[in-house]
């Protein structure tokens, strides 16, 4: 059953360009589709159109007769004055509406008992008591408290509220509306890594259909069930997830181009045999003039086809000043507070060179503070912070700053970072800035462009501590390519606060978790900091004392099935085990193949080391299970 369909969809802002350009497809009942594009591809103006909040030029858009559509938009808006509860309560306007109906003819049936008064009463009770009209208090208490939305939240002025408690709050009323065609508009913006996965979890068991504009790759690979890019207009297909995308989006590309060179070798080929044709016929035979006149025809056709054009990589390569010693960051019993809430203290942390760290944890945890205390901008409330003597740090900022934002990319080079005309050229150039794009103003550059502007200016440093505060906020996918390739070469220490679970997982060698004051350290990837974090869950002991409330009732609804059965316990336990000392065997095995690549080395040493850490873990739950 088609749940959306859209034919031949024209739409146009300024005469002579099409934003959307004879944009077709369809979505089936239940599917969960990504909507892939750059920024002004129309991917909003497709989500505009499909609520009716614009009208369209040419095409048709059908909707299934009696689906409910909502829109999860990145500004939303509400009348001026509205609170949280105004917003969870718009859901219930249609039974509002008849409510107030009800009320009207219970005036009206004091003076008047005529049947038809008594007719309508009767309908509008069934439907008020259809649509949950008695119980819509409930029901609100119930989907507020799943997310998280609190009394004083509710009571809170809608304007007031933060980004992520917006969209948390704009899922609220469509749960509440009982939507089922759901247009979810960059719904991640905002959020912390909680509520992306507990979005992500909401949206895997959602039975409606789902269309998603989204820049986090990581949320589009879980989401996602298949993607649709919008190029120059036009729908292209891809029956699978953002990983899916790329494999085969590169795979499309090669393809065309080496079917490019082969037209191309095919010309020549016709060339010259059209020329050698068109010769032998002013030597008596006419014929061959029009074989030769067939194969010019054919050559204008080949010349017709575009070579498939890549996105050009960034050709940069930051410079690095070398460490006179191991020691780059360390800590100790650091303690922030701010009006009386302790964000985080005894915090005590080494951090040596080469390492890549990401801070992560929910809005509010700490994250931004620390990073001001490294870079000295704050101070701490008690304990110390000091950088190695060798240490050149810079920081990108989650808000780029410059000093005049009137100058343009190119001034605000050589201003800035007193470099030459012939350096600011060159330098702006492997970033992206080419041609008239460097004389721009930089009020005028986008967020993404701002980025890429200042770590442009960073990279003419000796840097060999780089801090990055969400670098990845706002910026489309492309824009996080650009940054991803920016930072690929660079190898020296990196430490960034992000909520981008892909950007992390290329990135991060290890893990900074905030979480309720306390930070936890770990050595790996994000994937394997998540898969840790889920044996943690899983192995949770039993919040006696709380009844099995709140975040201790998850850990122990997940150690549920072990505490019953102890044998598939012990037998989990030992498989994991196995599978981390193959996997320690294989990594002593490979440090003897480099025994002479310290570097090498090193990063395997930590390897080993992190999964040390691991099976001490798993060894201690063996004993007590077997003991017990």
């Amino acid at each position: 059953m088609i749940d959306i369909r859209v034919s031949s969809l024209v739409k146009s802002f300024e005469i002579g360009s099409n934003v959307l350009d004879g944009l077709s497809f369809q979505v089936e009942a239940g599917e969960r589709v990504g909507i892939l594009g750059p920024n002004g591809c129309g991917k909003t103006t497709l989500f505009r159109i499909l609520t009716g909040a614009l009208d369209y030029d040419e095409g048709e858009v059908f909707i299934a007769p009696g689906k409910r559509i909502g829109l999860i938009s990145q500004f939303p808006v509400y009348p001026a004055g509205w609170t949280a509860e105004d917003v969870l309560q718009h859901a219930f306007r249609h039974v509002d509406a008849i409510r107030a109906r009800m009320e009207e003819l219970t005036r009206q049936m004091e003076t008047d008992s005529s049947p038809a008064l008594l007719e309508e009463y009767g309908r509008l009770a069934a439907d008020f008591e259809r649509l949950g009209g008695y119980e819509t208090e409930v029901a609100v208490n119930r989907v507020a408290n799943g997310l998280h939305i609190g009394p004083d939240m509710r009571a809170q002025s809608f304007e007031s509220l933060s980004g992520g408690e917006k969209t948390r709050l704009n899922l609220a009323r469509l749960i509440l509306e009982d939507t089922e065609i759901l247009l979810l508009d960059e719904p991640t913006n905002h959020l912390d890594l909680h509520a992306v996965e507990w979005l992500e979890d909401y949206l895997l068991r959602f039975r409606g259909t789902v269309l998603i504009i989204s820049h986090d790759r990581w949320f589009l690979d879980a989401a996602a069930q298949r993607c649709i890019e919008i190029a120059d207009g036009k729908a292209e297909f891809y029956s699978g997830n953002y990983s899916f995308y790329l494999e085969e989006k590169r795979r499309r590309f090669e393809e065309k181009r080496k079917q490019y060179e082969k037209d191309q070798a095919k010309m020549e080929q016709l060339q010259r045999a059209a020329e050698q044709m068109h010769l032998w016929a002013f030597m008596g035979n006419d014929k061959l003039h029009k074989r030769a006149f067939s194969m010019e025809k054919r050559i204008e056709k080949l010349a017709q086809s575009e070579k498939p054009k890549e996105q050009k990589k960034l050709a940069i390569r930051f410079k690095e000043r070398r460490f006179e010693g191991d020691e780059v960051l360390a800590a100790d019993g650091l303690k922030k507070a701010y009006g009386g809430r302790v964000l985080f203290s005894d915090l005590s942390f080494l951090v040596e060179g080469k390492e890549r760290i990401a801070v992560i944890g929910d809005n509010g945890s700490g994250k931004t503070t620390l990073v001001r205390l490294i870079t000295g901008e704050e101070s701490p409330d008690a304990g110390w912070l000091a950088l190695g003597p060798a240490v050149r740090m810079a920081c990108l900022p989650q808000l780029v700053r410059f000093d005049d934002d009137s100058r343009s990319a190119y001034d605000t080079m050589l201003w800035e970072c007193r470099c030459s005309p012939q350096e600011a050229r060159d330098r702006l150039a492997a970033f992206g800035f080419r041609g008239e794009d460097v004389f721009k103003t930089v009020s005028s550059l986008s967020g993404g462009e701002k980025s890429r502007l200042k770590l442009c200016m960073l990279m003419g440093g000796d840097i060999n501590l780089l801090i990055l505060d969400e670098p990845t906020n706002h910026l489309d996918i492309a824009s996080r390519e650009w940054m991803e390739d920016a930072l690929s070469d660079y190898g020296e220490t990196l430490l960034f606060v992000s909520h981008d679970r892909w950007f992390i997982e290329k990135f991060a060698t290890r893990i900074w978790a905030f979480e309720d004051g306390r930070l936890t350290d770990y050595r790996g990837s994000y994937t394997e900091y998540s898969a840790w974090r889920q044996r943690q869950a899983a192995f949770a002991p039993r919040d006696a004392a709380s009844g099995g409330t709140g975040k201790a009732a998850a850990a122990e609804k997940a150690a549920a099935p072990a505490r019953r059965s102890p044998e598939k316990q012990l037998q989990r336990l030992e498989k994991e085990i196995g599978r981390l000392e193959e996997k320690l065997a294989a990594l002593e095995e490979e440090s003897g193949r480099f025994a002479s690549d310290y570097q090498k080395l090193m990063e395997l040493e930590e390897q080993k080391e992190a999964l040390n850490g691991q099976l001490l873990e798993l060894y201690e739950r063996w004993e007590a299970l077997s003991d017990g």
